[in-house]
C-alpha cells in the first residue's frame, strides 16, 4: 500500500510539473515583448546625471511609440524647467519639440554646418542650427548644448543636456526650406521697370547708294544735250499735226471745185 501511494503522489507530482511548464511557456509567448527597454535605459542615464524632472515628464505619459526608439532627446535641467509653466495637456507636445528624430551623438552633430534645419518629433517645429565648432558652440533655435552624451548605453536613443527651455514657437516655416535646403529667391524689386521703347522703324533705302559704296552715281546727262531732244521731239510732233490737216483739208477742197 505505502509503494502505490509513493507511485501515484510522484505520478503526481510530474504531472503538476508538466502543467506548470506548459502553462509558463504559453504565458510567456502570450506576453509582449519589453519594447521600451532602450527607454529605460536612457531614464536611467538621465537620472545619474540628474535630469530628474525630464524623467518624470516621461514617466507622466503613456508608451509613445516616437519616444521609444529612434530618438534624440534635449533635455533642460531640473533648474530651468522649475522656471517653465508645462500644463498637462502640453506634455507631449513638449516632450516632442525636445526631441529630433534620429539618435545622433554630438560628433555627429558638430558635422552639420550653420544655415542647417533639423526636424523635431512635434509637426512643423524645425530648430535652426548655428555651429560653432566647439563643444559648447553648438546652439539650437535659442538654446545651447551644454552637457553632450548622456544617455550612450542604449542602441537607439541619445540625450544632450542644453541651457534653456526652446521656445514653443519656431522663427523657421516649412514653406522657407526644403529637404533639399533650397534657397529662397529674393523679393522683387518696388521700382517699376522704364517701359519699353518700340523698336526704330526700318530706314528707307536709298535710290542712290552713298558715295562710300562700291558702286558709283552715274553722271547726269548735259544740257545741250537734253535741249537737242526736247527740240527734236517738238518738230516731229509739228510733222504729224500737218500732215493730219492736210489729209482732212485735201478732200473738202475737191468738194468745193466740183
Amino acid at each position: 500500500m505505502t509503494i502505490k501511494l509513493m507511485a501515484t503522489h510522484t505520478i503526481l507530482t510530474m504531472f503538476a510539473l508538466l502543467m506548470a511548464t506548459h502553462f509558463k511557456s504559453i504565458s510567456s509567448t502570450n506576453l509582449p515583448q519589453k519594447d521600451d527597454q532602450d527607454l529605460r535605459l536612457a531614464m536611467e542615464e538621465m537620472q545619474k546625471a540628474n535630469y530628474f524632472t525630464f524623467v518624470m515628464l516621461l514617466n507622466m505619459l503613456p508608451l509613445d511609440p516616437k519616444l521609444l526608439a529612434n530618438v534624440t532627446f534635449l533635455m533642460p535641467n531640473d533648474r530651468m524647467l522649475s522656471k517653465t509653466v508645462i500644463p498637462e495637456n502640453a506634455v507631449s507636445n513638449f516632450l516632442h519639440r525636445h526631441s529630433i528624430p534620429s539618435p545622433l551623438i554630438f560628433e555627429h552633430l558638430l558635422y552639420i554646418p550653420t544655415g542647417s534645419v533639423l526636424p523635431s518629433l512635434m509637426p512643423e517645429y524645425l530648430m535652426n542650427v548655428s555651429n560653432g565648432g566647439g563643444r559648447r558652440s553648438f546652439v539650437l533655435n535659442n538654446v545651447k548644448i551644454i552637457s553632450p552624451n548622456i544617455c550612450t548605453i542604449g542602441l537607439s536613443i541619445r540625450c544632450h543636456g542644453i541651457d534653456g527651455v526652446l521656445n514653443p514657437e519656431s522663427n523657421i516655416s516649412l514653406h522657407t526650406c526644403s529637404n533639399t535646403m533650397v534657397p529662397v529667391p529674393p523679393p522683387p524689386s518696388s521700382v517699376a521697370p522704364p517701359p519699353l521703347l518700340p523698336p526704330p522703324p526700318p530706314s528707307p533705302v536709298p535710290f542712290f547708294s552713298s558715295p562710300e559704296d562700291d558702286f558709283p552715281v552715274p553722271a547726269p546727262l548735259p544740257a545741250d544735250s537734253s535741249q537737242h531732244i526736247s527740240g527734236s521731239s517738238k518738230l516731229s510732233l509739228g510733222r504729224k499735226v500737218l500732215k493730219s490737216m492736210a489729209t482732212i483739208l485735201v478732200p473738202l477742197m475737191i468738194g468745193v471745185s466740183i
